[in-house]
């Protein structure tokens, strides 16, 4: 799949256990790729200096080799691993506040699609691959509808055709405290393939 080697889909250390997929997160590709351009942007956007925005995935082993200082407080996280479990999509409490509450709205938004989609999958194909296929049905959905270059979660526009995304995808950026301008609209839904209903991902 462009963008994304299957060893990469199957690291379970990007497997970010509220559903916030690693994998896509743009501080992650920005660390892969060495490009210290986009980790400049995306300090700018989460307020870190650009040598502080590095992380290899929420899910390493301590200790870990490259770990956002966001991601190392992250409360879900903690909440997870104390509960025993390796996902939300684990606990029948979900949604919690922590997940209502959650700082970022687009966040948030995020979440409540990718959690029940965690869960589909592992019905389908058991926990291992289920977890799996989830995540390739995440990096999936990050490809640009128009041309199928892959973005990143939280993406505006197609670096590729220039293409406005962030309906398509998660929604528009929005901050702590920030409220949704359209609290009826929500991402377009994925096939049962994980795929995006207009047009394919890029593979």
């Amino acid at each position: 799949m462009e963008g994304w080697k299957e060893e990469e889909i199957r690291n379970k250390d990007l497997m970010a256990p509220c559903g916030l997929y690693c994998g896509a997160c743009g501080v992650y590709i920005a660390t892969r790729d060495g490009n210290e351009k986009f980790k400049a942007v995306m300090g700018k956007l989460y307020g870190t200096k650009p040598e502080e925005t590095e992380c290899l995935g929420c899910m390493q082993a301590d200790p870990p080799r490259k770990m956002y200082g966001y991601c190392k407080m992250c409360k879900i996280r903690e909440c997870v691993k104390g509960k025993g479990f390796y996902s939300c999509h684990q606990c029948k409490e979900w949604p919690c506040d922590l997940i209502e509450k959650f700082g970022f709205a687009t966040g948030a938004r995020v979440m409540k699609r990718a959690i029940p989609l965690w869960r589909t999958k592992v019905a389908e194909h058991g926990d291992e691959e289920g977890s799996v296929e989830w995540a390739r049905a995440e990096c999936e959905w990050y490809h640009c509808p128009s041309c199928g270059k892959p973005l990143f979660r939280g993406a505006q526009r197609c670096r590729e055709c220039k293409r406005p995304v962030a309906e398509d995808l998660d929604g528009s950026y929005e901050g702590p405290g920030e409220e949704n301008r359209d609290k009826d609209r929500s991402p377009r839904p994925p096939n049962a393939d994980g795929k995006n209903q207009k047009g394919g991902a890029g593979s």
